[in-house]
């Protein structure tokens, strides 16, 4: 079961990539933070922890072209580090 997140940290990364994007995912990525931070494993946002070289990161699904790559600090707390395509991994 999933929980509420009561804080989220925002990096400067994070922020240059969101203002990058067309303004209806903004408003989808924004959408999706509310469901994100009621639940941090709410079925519609595809929640998972990355492997490989991005271990101990994870991400979830603004659409399906879109992602936001963060990491928990405390299982209330966490950080976006990015978002955007599938080259948010590299």
């Amino acid at each position: 079961m999933g929980h509420p997140v009561s804080k989220v940290h925002i990096t400067s990364e994070f922020k240059r990539s969101f203002h990058k994007l067309p303004a209806n995912i903004q408003d989808l990525a924004e959408k999706k933070d509310t469901w994100f931070r009621l639940n941090t494993v709410d079925p519609r946002l595809h929640t998972h922890k990355l492997k490989g070289e991005l271990e101990g990161y994870w991400s979830y699904s603004v659409n399906r072209k879109y992602r936001i790559l963060f990491r928990f600090i405390k299982s209330d707390e966490v950080v976006y580090y990015d978002i955007g395509t599938h080259d948010i991994y590299k």
